[in-house]
């Protein structure tokens, strides 16, 4: 309950009615945009994955999957997805998608690790997408392009919003800045990351902070990353390290930065092979994904995940995730939320 943000003089704008179809028009509307922007075509996502065989992405690393037995496998263990990344990029070379293009999908997920709060949940939706690069594509420059169009379907769903329900007042700005993590460290040398992001955030109102897993000049990375999806250790030609990083937009009603998207230009055998043994973790590279990797089966990417519910949360201006969403919270929670005019669903 201490994570629980409880915004001054927050009013709903819109009744459940026409909250249900705002959220069906923004999931809608973006993910052709995103589509179009990115040239992706839609495909059928899993809800779990075999144990064991390192599909399943590790987010931080440490958050444990959901898992069953299977009896028609003879209980071999089966887990809930975290994201897609690594399912996505299989999906790729099975497809024979070529570059220039990708996939995307309605990915589901339950986190059990999650902390409860006015953004986090245990139930996780996110368009998560991926597309295939050629070894060219491979530095920033490409990365700030993919970012700046996944922003432009971001503000093109924001005005269709506010079009709709005139009620609703666009906030956020017409373009996006970027800055580094070892800048941002240096710009805030004496905040934690958190008042970072919110800095950055409040200033330019959406910034992409690039650079997410590898260790900053502090010794500390800004985020965790697990080793074997993002690249966060590659050299690129601005003296920096990494080719991912996160969408942070200023939210006002909850006067913090929210994340909308993690993404990034994806590990190739270098990387992977260093960003494991820096993690400490060479025997994954026995797994199942790994091998293929490593071996030139799977493609160069680009991917990441954009969460539905939290975009439709921003965009509708909801004080709490959990006036989009079905979820489970905790019942003193769920009373303060009421008092405070933000009933979850």
């Amino acid at each position: 309950m201490s994570k629980l943000i409880r915004p001054a003089h927050y009013e709903q704008l819109l009744d459940m009615k026409q909250t249900e179809q705002g959220i069906k028009q923004i999931k809608d509307f973006f993910q052709m945009n995103l589509s179009t922007e990115l040239r992706l075509r839609r495909v059928t996502a899993p809800l779990f994955v075999l144990k064991g065989l390192g599909i399943n992405d590790d987010l931080n690393g440490v958050e444990r999957a959901v898992t069953f037995p299977i009896k028609d496998l003879g209980d071999a263990k089966a887990e809930v997805v975290h994201s897609l990344a690594k399912w996505k990029r299989l999906t790729l070379a099975e497809y024979n998608v070529e570059p220039g293009y990708g996939v995307y999908a309605d990915m589901n997920a339950i986190r059990a690790d999650e902390e409860l709060d006015n953004l986090h949940s245990l139930y996780v939706d996110q368009w998560d997408w991926e597309a295939v690069i050629t070894r060219e594509d491979r530095n920033l420059d490409f990365l700030k392009r993919v970012v700046r169009r996944i922003y432009a379907a971001i503000l093109r769903t924001e005005y269709l919003t506010c079009e709709t329900y005139t009620q609703i007042k666009p906030f956020l700005p017409r373009d996006i800045h970027f800055i580094h993590s070892e800048d941002l460290l240096a710009l805030y040398p004496d905040k934690s990351v958190k008042e970072r992001e919110d800095l950055i955030a409040k200033k330019y109102g959406a910034v992409f902070v690039i650079g997410i897993g590898g260790k900053l000049a502090n010794g500390e990375p800004h985020d965790g990353r697990a080793p074997d999806y993002d690249d966060w250790t590659t050299e690129t030609d601005e003296g920096h390290r990494g080719l991912n990083g996160d969408i942070l937009i200023w939210y006002p009603i909850l006067e913090r930065a929210v994340e909308l998207s993690s993404m990034g230009i994806r590990v190739d055998k270098e990387s992977l092979l260093r960003q494991l043994k820096l993690a400490g973790q060479e025997e994954r590279e026995q797994l199942y994904f790994h091998q293929k990797l490593l071996a030139d089966e799977l493609p160069l990417s680009i991917g990441g995940g954009i969460g539905q519910s939290r975009l439709c949360m921003v965009l509708l201006h909801k004080a709490h995730v959990g006036e989009i969403q079905a979820s489970i919270w905790p019942e003193e929670m769920v009373k303060e939320c009421e008092a405070l005019g933000m009933p979850l669903i």
